[in-house]
């Protein structure tokens, strides 16, 4: 009979814990099913959300990749891999929020796109669209954190942009 001492010659190792093997939290049947069309669903919200101003973007990938991370890790791995999104979907799930620029520009285009639809509206419907864009604006400004301050406070400096040289300049 084998142990699961390391030190016992023919010692069978002793199972990691569920929570460190990405395929434990995949859910099974219908389940994953539900996750799967959840991030499916979600990816569609958030490229219809890259055409029309004023729909988020960022917030339905992230709820995509949560979706796909109980359904399918390959599903997971595309939308953590997409060039613009997936950076910002990695830095919420490290608890990095948004970068400063990103904050200010989501901001302007609520008030922005909420002082447009009022200005056409102009009705009762018009006091729901201002709430909403003042929840949204509280949400972004107070519960968001700042990528810049949550990287200060580690101590660690956020990366600089790189910058790509035109191939005239790098021949001189």
């Amino acid at each position: 009979m084998a142990t699961s001492s390391p030190d016992v010659p023919g010692a069978v190792p002793a199972a990691a814990p569920a929570e460190s093997d990405p395929e434990s939290r995949l859910a099974s049947g219908p389940a994953r099913w539900f996750w799967l069309a959840g991030g499916f669903v979600s990816v569609a919200f958030g490229a219809v959300g890259v055409i029309v101003p004023g729909l988020p973007t960022t917030v339905f990938f992230i709820v995509a990749a949560w979706c796909f991370a109980r359904s399918s890790p390959r599903f997971e791995a595309w939308v953590l891999g997409l060039p613009k999104v997936g950076p910002m979907v990695r830095d919420h799930r490290e608890g990095l929020g948004m970068p400063r620029r990103a904050k200010v520009v989501a901001i302007s285009m609520i008030v922005l796109f909420s002082a447009f639809a009022v200005w056409v509206l102009w009705s009762p419907v018009s006091l729901v669209v201002v709430a909403a864009a003042l929840v949204g604006v509280l949400c972004i400004a107070l519960k968001v954190p700042t990528r810049e301050k949550v990287l200060a406070a580690r101590g660690e400096r956020a990366p600089e942009p790189v910058v790509e040289l035109d191939s005239e300049l790098d021949r001189s």
